[in-house]
């Protein structure tokens, strides 16, 4: 009888850490797709940080724009990923265009 408490006790506890361990979640900018066209090429942005006090990089759509070497952006995409409560973080944006 009380190893089942227990057990239902701990799950409850653990649920809020859910996805704060590791996660990675990748969404759409652009909320409207019926009139998207396709893509020829891509381009990558990504703004890192490590102990929530040192931070780099530029995850802008312009700056992705340019890596990818895209005249025009037709969608973009926006990855996070979280390590460890957040002690390594990656934001990464991610544009479609030709």
């Amino acid at each position: 009888m009380r190893l089942p408490f227990l057990r239902a006790l701990l799950a409850a506890c653990c649920l809020p850490l859910a996805g704060c361990i590791y996660s990675d979640f990748r969404a759409p900018l652009s909320k409207e797709f019926r009139d998207t066209r396709v893509a020829t090429k891509s381009g990558q942005a990504t703004t890192r940080s490590v102990a929530w006090l040192v931070a780099w990089g530029d995850a802008g759509l312009q700056q992705a724009a340019v890596n990818g070497n895209l005249a025009h952006i037709v969608y973009a995409d926006r990855a996070f990923m979280n390590v460890l409560f957040g002690l390594y973080m990656s934001n990464t944006t991610i544009v479609y265009g030709n």
